[in-house]
């Protein structure tokens, strides 16, 4: 159930790093002013200090696209498939897709653009800040199939930010059963919000439970603490850390996505 992850990311533990595209036609945020061509525009940016900085992969998401939504307006998961394929050319790296929070959307623009791998929350019942959250990780996965998508890479994030899982099993047993009840290609482990560290606790907890399985951290990790997240899992996703003041919404900084992945490769013995 791992030969996708396997397949875009080899035996190393990847570093992916976030493209936080700016709010989308059809969200409040949305920069009338500057249009498609301004979010193009930011996103090449950061793309290409983030692939300078030697990255593993990137990820390209709609962290600005708040307040978030369980359906996708079709503007907005128009607009993501459309910067991605602006910026297709450009792309030297694996690449994945996510569309907060509607797995399907997720599905469809990665299926559209190409994407190498996808991140969601597919499995879980969780009281969140948009209300009620309860995905479908088999509508979503045979979606996948049925788009000729077999290929692409799951990430299963299992401990959903914004959320309290009302389902009161450890954080290790959730994780443990949705790889015996799904098909993910690794499974993520977040903090409660975007930019917070996940407890070491639990990523070793789950790490404990799918020795098998990759974990990678999903949320807040840091230059100094890349090296403990490394020691247990098997990579991370990162954005804020490499933002501008570690800020979740400023563009990335050069310097920052150079120095993270200096110590990225401290951290697998790269010298």
């Amino acid at each position: 159930m791992t030969g996708n992850f396997k397949r875009v990311f080899g035996d190393t533990k990847p570093a992916i790093a976030m493209v936080h595209l700016g709010a989308l036609p059809g969200s409040p945020l949305h920069d009338h002013s500057a249009g498609m061509d301004g979010i193009v525009d930011a996103a090449r940016r950061d793309l290409d200090a983030l692939q300078a900085a030697g990255f593993d992969a990137v990820m390209f998401g709609n962290e600005n696209d708040r307040p978030y939504e369980f359906a996708v307006d079709t503007a907005s998961s128009s607009a993501m498939a459309y910067t991605i394929g602006r910026l297709k050319d450009a792309i030297r790296i694996p690449f994945g897709v996510n569309v907060l929070w509607d797995p399907m959307s997720t599905m469809a623009v990665a299926a559209a653009t190409g994407a190498d791998f996808v991140r969601e929350i597919f499995t879980g019942t969780y009281a969140s800040d948009m209300g009620p959250w309860t995905p479908d990780a088999g509508k979503a996965i045979r979606y996948r199939d049925r788009l000729g998508r077999s290929d692409l890479a799951v990430l299963f994030n299992i401990s959903a930010e914004f959320a309290w899982s009302l389902d009161r099993r450890s954080v290790a047993d959730r994780a443990r059963s949705a790889v015996f009840s799904s098909v993910p290609d690794a499974v993520l482990v977040s903090g409660q919000i975007t930019g917070e560290a996940a407890e070491m606790s639990d990523l070793k907890a789950v790490k404990g439970v799918l020795p098998e399985t990759p974990v990678l951290a999903n949320t807040g990790v840091k230059h100094e603490t890349v090296g403990d997240v490394f020691a247990i899992a098997d990579g991370c996703i990162v954005g804020s850390s490499l933002k501008i003041d570690g800020d979740t919404w400023n563009a990335v900084d050069p310097e920052r996505a150079s120095d993270f992945m200096a110590w990225v490769r401290a951290a697998r013995g790269e010298g």
